[in-house]
């Protein structure tokens, strides 16, 4: 079952933010700077996780993963409110491998 999972990250090193960034376009919805929303399996959670290891520098960096839910259609934009600019969730699904 896909979860919607919030990502987000602090990398110290522009270089490895860089490649950070362009991994996670493959797995998510960029929504800010360093945050993604991405629709992830168990296994696709495992896997970006696994990448990541490679990637960032783990006494520097930090990679955070929120769990927000199941997927469900239209869901998510009632589990998100902001303040100021509005949220407006995108269709994801084709994003991921």
């Amino acid at each position: 079952m896909r979860q919607y999972v919030l990502v987000s990250y602090d990398i110290g090193d522009p270089k490895r933010w860089r490649k950070v960034f362009k991994l996670m376009k493959g797995y998510g919805d960029h929504v800010q700077y360093s945050v993604f929303i991405c629709q992830l399996t168990g296994v696709q959670e495992a896997e970006l996780k696994a990448k990541l290891e490679d990637i960032v520098h783990h006494k520097q960096d930090q990679v955070m993963f929120v769990q927000i839910g199941p997927v469900t259609k239209n869901q998510l934009d009632k589990r998100i409110s902001t303040v100021g600019k509005e949220y407006l969730p995108r269709d994801i699904t084709k994003l991921i491998y």
